[in-house]
């Protein structure tokens, strides 16, 4: 196969893409002269397996109800075999219209209007988001800083239940941290669960884009095996290959109770696989799509180093290390501006769209997120300009 060119400048604008079509009316950046670092997709192209495959259905060019897709499940259970070392059944596996979606779908399942669910801040907005449209409580428990990245904090998060909390939504690897959490760690999370019956939802959706030389990540449900009563693992290949418009996601059960109540309300609210999405995601998960992730972690590595150099050279202003993901936590505290004066320097100055930390949720309101998953050219340019709009600083 061909070397993929993850240089190459792709020009989204005017293709109804909401990282570069919708950021001058959220953040005042022109798509003309900013630089979009907000929304969590890439702006590179998925391996050419993908393409094919969607090329493959445009040429049939009947677009009817899909069936059973066979090759869908069977690569996904290649993938989470070869890839992750777990190795599971094609019935554990449903289908939900992307991760935000089947994670409304388990609140919606496995908890009750006014059921308090733990999320561990600062964390990806959507579960806030989700959790509370739903009706249920958000239970934000603060994740701590020691050495530069983030823990769990046990002692203070008892004090936090109430006796309402039902579930617990796990972020794993780390977004918007960056951390891959330790065997161990992810034990803790498994026996405080059980200690407190609580279902576990385990979003290991960037659990393909870890950095070289960080620790590997493990699956939760080979850590914690007796958590399958309680357990839902929901992974996708959207993030990892960049197609996240084929809206389509894993929710992992190898519980058959859960799995049947999940089964019930994704009956009840007429949730199903498109035509395309499992095309997508079976020749994406291949040898193919193998090879292409692994150039794809080695260039954003690349990224990671020329960002966090350019931006760690500010006084003030640090990037939290980036086990995974590539989505770059960057705290501004140091600096000591408010939160309107380093977020206006970054937009109006350095012309740059970021997602805004508050919207993590508690423990984010002095960070900015960054996504680095674009031309190499780009994130110097970005370093580059954040130099320039906290010059008297340096």
């Amino acid at each position: 196969m061909a070397q993929p060119d993850f240089d190459e400048i792709i020009d989204r604008t005017g293709t109804a893409c909401s990282k570069w079509d919708d950021m001058q009316a959220i953040y005042g950046v022109s798509p003309q002269d900013g630089i979009a670092m907000w929304v969590a997709d890439m702006d590179f192209r998925p391996p050419a397996a993908v393409q094919r495959a969607v090329e493959g259905l445009t040429t049939h060019g009947v677009y009817g109800y899909p069936g059973t897709n066979r090759a869908y499940t069977e690569a996904i259970r290649w993938w989470m075999a070869h890839r992750h070392g777990w190795e599971i059944q094609p019935e554990w596996i449903l289908s939900a219209h992307g991760l935000v979606n089947g994670t409304a779908v388990c609140v919606d399942a496995f908890t009750q209007p006014g059921d308090r669910v733990i999320v561990m801040t600062p964390v990806y907005h959507a579960f806030a988001r989700v959790i509370r449209a739903s009706g249920r409580e958000v239970a934000e428990f603060p994740l701590a800083i020691r050495d530069g990245q983030y823990r769990m904090d046990w002692e203070n998060w008892s004090r936090l239940l109430t006796g309402r909390e039902r579930m617990l939504i796990l972020c794993s690897p780390h977004n918007p941290g960056g951390r891959v959490w330790s065997a161990e760690e992810l034990r803790e999370v498994a026996d405080f669960c059980a200690a407190h019956d609580l279902i576990l939802i385990s979003d290991e959706i960037h659990h393909d884009l870890v950095m070289p030389g960080s620790p590997r990540h493990s699956v939760l449900a080979t850590v914690a095996p007796d958590m399958v009563p309680r357990l839902v693992t929901l992974t996708a290949a959207t993030k990892t290959f960049n197609i996240a418009g084929a809206h389509i996601g894993n929710l992992i059960v190898a519980d058959e109770g859960l799995r049947k109540r999940l089964q019930g309300r994704l009956m009840a609210l007429g949730i199903s696989p498109g035509l395309f999405g499992p095309d997508m995601v079976a020749a994406a998960y291949s040898p193919e799509g193998a090879v292409w992730v692994d150039a794809l972690v080695e260039y954003l590595d690349g990224n990671r180093r020329l960002f966090d150099e350019g931006v760690n050279a500010i006084s003030g202003i640090r990037s939290m290390s980036l086990q995974a993901t590539y989505l770059a936590w960057v705290d501004f505290s140091g600096t000591g501006m408010d939160r309107a004066e380093f977020t206006r320097r970054v937009e109006q100055g350095a012309r740059i769209a970021a997602n805004h930390g508050g919207t993590f949720g508690s423990g984010g309101e002095d960070f900015l997120r960054f996504n680095i998953a674009t031309p190499r050219a780009r994130v110097a340019e970005a370093v580059a300009r954040l130099q320039e709009a906290f010059r008297d600083l340096q």
